[in-house]
Order: C-alpha cells, then structure tokens, then sequence
C-alpha cells in the first residue's frame, strides 16, 4: 500500500527528470565527432566555444554535444592547453552503454568490419547483448540490445536487488 503510494508521488519525490549529458575530455574534436557522428550516427547538436571553464581556468575550450533519439546527448570538451592523461579503462571499470536496436546492432557490427574498428561481442548478459568500441579518447562505449526478459530483470519487485547488495556487503564484512 505505502510502495503503491511512493510509487504515484514518484514525479515530486525525485527531482532527477533523466540524463541531459555525460561528459568527458577528448583529445580531438574533429575525431571524436567522426566517431559519434559519422560512425554511431549521433548528430553533432551544439558546438560551444569558450575562454574558460565551468571551474574558471582561462584557457580556450570546444564543448561539443552528440543528440540521441531521447533527447540527452553525450558531450566532450577538447581542452588543448590543459593537461589530462587519457588512460585505457577496463569495461568493468568505466564505460557508457547505449541502446540501439537488433537490426542496428547487426548493421554497427557490419560498419565496423568495414572500417577495421576492432570491437568485442557480442556478449550475451542476463537481460542485454552487447558490442564494446573504444572511441578515439579511449573510453569503451558499449552498444546494447535489451533481451525479452529486460524489464523483467530490471523491475526491482522481481528482482531482489536490495536482498543481493545486502549479502554482497556481508560476504564482504565476513571475509575481511
């Protein structure tokens, strides 16, 4: 009854509407928007020029956003004058996953043989099928088909997420 209720005030109980952008360093515009742009088929929505960053550094700065179908947008900033060490992450460690639908998937794959784009995949996970691509900055950029039983895995009533994190953290506590 009171998880029926949450779930009707759901809207004013979190102010999170969804994701506008992620955002991360490039080392090259022009790369970076051939990558999202020509490659994964992103359009490049806004190009912002700048003489300073969010934080106030005096430098000069390109703040580049690619659009998705649901109206976010991935975003990179090309800071030439500022130091920043590109490293390779595991997929484990950080990526960003996103949706595309099986014949996309499919056509993606083909697209990447052509261009010699090595990538991984795919890999069958428990509600998802998913390709991984290193970008040109390096980061791994997943590409994922959500299975039949998604919702299903996902849906927190079914699921027992909080039971599995709770024994996670035991186990965890137990071992040390």
């Amino acid at each position: 009854m009171v998880r029926k209720q949450l779930e009707q005030l759901k809207d004013s109980l979190i102010p999170i509407k969804g994701l506008h952008h992620s955002a991360n360093r490039c080392r090259d515009a022009e790369e970076t928007r051939a990558f999202y742009e020509d490659f994964l088929g992103l359009p490049l929505a806004c190009s912002l020029r700048r003489d300073r960053t969010e934080a106030g550094v005096e430098t000069p700065l390109l703040h580049i956003f690619f659009q998705m179908r649901d109206g976010s947008y991935l975003a990179f900033f090309e800071l030439p004058e500022v130091e920043f060490e590109f490293t390779e992450q595991d997929p484990s460690d950080l990526h960003i996953a996103l949706e595309v639908g099986a014949l996309a998937m499919k056509a993606i794959q083909i697209k990447a043989k052509a261009v010699g784009l090595e990538f991984h995949g795919p890999a069958e996970l428990e509600a998802l099928t998913s390709i991984y691509f290193r970008d040109p900055n390096g980061y791994v950029v997943e590409l994922t088909t959500k299975k039949d039983e998604h919702d299903e895995v996902m849906d927190p009533e079914r699921n027992d997420a909080r039971g599995i994190l709770d024994a996670w953290q035991a186990e965890k506590q137990t071992s040390a």
